[in-house]
């Protein structure tokens, strides 16, 4: 029933993923750990056992701790959904949707949901292992803060500070952290952590030393770069570019401004025989793609303006006009039909916008969201699939008498007459070895098996990497 505290001197410092192989270290160690985070900002969600959505980072930490992902490791998650407002989801399910300049007021509100989540946590496992969400020195957000500091005094949880050495300036960054944080924050900091370190680690004594003579922290390790961590999933669309692999199968996702849900692509970008290319702005879509994948977006709406301004529906159109495959995602597969309606203005303005046409369907947004983990079968192979289903909109037309899947409480998806375009609402869908399997064969390429079992692995090896560089006795002894 003792707890503590990760953040970081920023965002994308390694928090999320330090917090994964500490609770596999713990769970190692035969210690009842959870992970908590209580305020995320993501549009990359899981579906938990209690039915509501959390940020995809806590369930894989609850993954690495051998726990089914549940609201109350993640009480608050913000999904932006334009630049200046994000839909707020409390406790699993949506609350509404505000302006980034009106979240304040909420807060307030807020942290009672936060510390009764935390409080339920703590009275069922030994170890609660937390995570801060950017950085406690945007000291211009400190007040009505419940993601760093302004949680930590409330909880009275002592924290350790991580700095990100691989994005240069450590120093700058832990220091400067301590010189503006207020001293009764400051007061709670019992450590720190430097990350991403590439090279022998002996190669930063003197600056360890100073880091620890300038903050009278206490140092608890330089952590070397972890390489595998490309094989656990990402929970920063900043991660996503570039093409991944050297396969001959050539797959292009389409990185919207909005992407929702990414790692549905993880398990393909670990097939030796594909290479995933992530189209970003302004790039075209590869002329040698045989399958275009357009992925869940938080703004069904908005995203599919931004695909048109890149001038990716011409691309598509001469894919399609090539003999190409497409497959649309959950906002994807409704950006595929004729027509998109949102007269409630849901995800943003009332109205409604033509589709690209290339399914013979129509969508209408409603206020209620589909939460739910799904088993299915894939009409077209027999293969069993699993995944879980996280959207608004119900998609009715034609090529919905050709459906994808087969559920138990209905058919999902779409597939034109040709069978080329295709479109489902299951996310995760690659993650099961049969279905992705079956899904590749019909390009002529061969899968390799078990991504499950190929995660729980890389997780055993970041615990073993965490364990030989950090003081782990130390850092498991601050908790209280």
């Amino acid at each position: 029933m003792t707890a503590l505290m990760i953040q970081g001197c920023g965002s994308n410092v390694g928090k999320s993923l330090l917090v994964a192989g500490l609770c596999r270290a713990a769970r190692r160690r035969g210690i009842s750990v959870a992970p908590f985070k209580p305020q995320n900002m993501s549009n990359n969600a899981a579906v938990t056992v209690d039915g509501g959505e959390i940020g995809r980072a806590q369930s894989l930490q609850a993954l690495a701790a051998g726990l089914e992902p549940h609201t109350d490791m993640n009480p608050i998650l913000l999904k932006p959904e334009t630049e200046t407002g994000a839909q707020v989801v409390v406790q699993g399910k949506r609350l509404k949707t505000v302006r980034a300049r009106d979240y304040a007021a909420l807060k307030p509100q807020l942290l009672l949901a936060v510390l009764e989540s935390f409080a339920r946590m703590r009275a069922a496992h030994d170890l609660v292992i937390v995570e801060g969400a950017g950085s406690p020195a945007e000291v211009n957000l400190r007040a009505g803060d419940i993601a760093n500091m302004g949680f930590a005094r409330a909880a009275d949880l002592p924290v350790v500070i991580v700095g990100d050495i691989d994005r240069g300036g450590v120093i700058a960054q832990l220091v400067g952290t301590k010189a503006v944080l207020d001293p009764a924050d400051e007061a709670l900091v019992a450590g720190f952590v430097v990350n991403k370190f590439r090279g022998d680690p002996g190669l930063f004594d003197a600056g360890y030393r100073l880091i620890e003579e300038r903050t009278g922290w206490r140092g608890l390790g330089v952590l070397p770069y972890f390489a595998a961590a490309g094989r656990l999933p990402a929970e920063d669309a900043l991660d996503l570019g570039g093409t991944t692999g050297t396969g001959s199968l050539r797959i292009a996702c389409l990185a919207l401004s909005r992407i929702a849900n990414f790692d549905d692509l993880d398990p393909l970008k670990q097939e030796p025989g594909v290479s995933l290319t992530m189209v970003r702005a302004g790039q075209p879509i590869p002329g040698d793609a045989a399958l275009v994948i357009i992925p869940g977006s938080k703004s069904t709406c908005g995203d599919l303006a931004f695909l048109r301004q890149q001038g990716w529906d011409v691309d598509l159109a001469a894919h399609v006009r090539r003999g190409g495959h497409v497959l649309g995602i959950c906002g994807g597969y409704q950006m595929l039909g004729r027509h998109i309606a949102d007269p409630e203005g849901v995800e943003g303005p009332a109205g409604a916008v033509e589709g690209l046409g290339l399914l013979d369907v129509e969508t209408v947004m409603t206020g209620d969201k589909r939460l739910s983990r799904t088993t299915a079968v894939h009409l077209a192979s027999g293969a069993p699939m699993t995944g879980y289903e996280i959207h608004i909109g119900r998609t009715e037309g034609p090529d919905r008498a050709r459906p994808f899947a087969r559920l138990g409480t209905g058919d999902d998806g779409a597939v034109s007459r040709d069978g080329r375009i295709a479109g489902s609402y299951l996310h995760g869908m690659f993650s099961g070895d049969d279905f992705r399997a079956a899904f590749l064969a019909q390009f002529g390429t061969a899968s390799s098996a078990g991504y499950s079992a190929a995660v729980q692995d890389t997780l055993d090896a970041l615990s073993d990497h965490i364990a030989r560089y950090l003081d782990l006795d130390a850092l498991f002894a601050l908790a209280r």
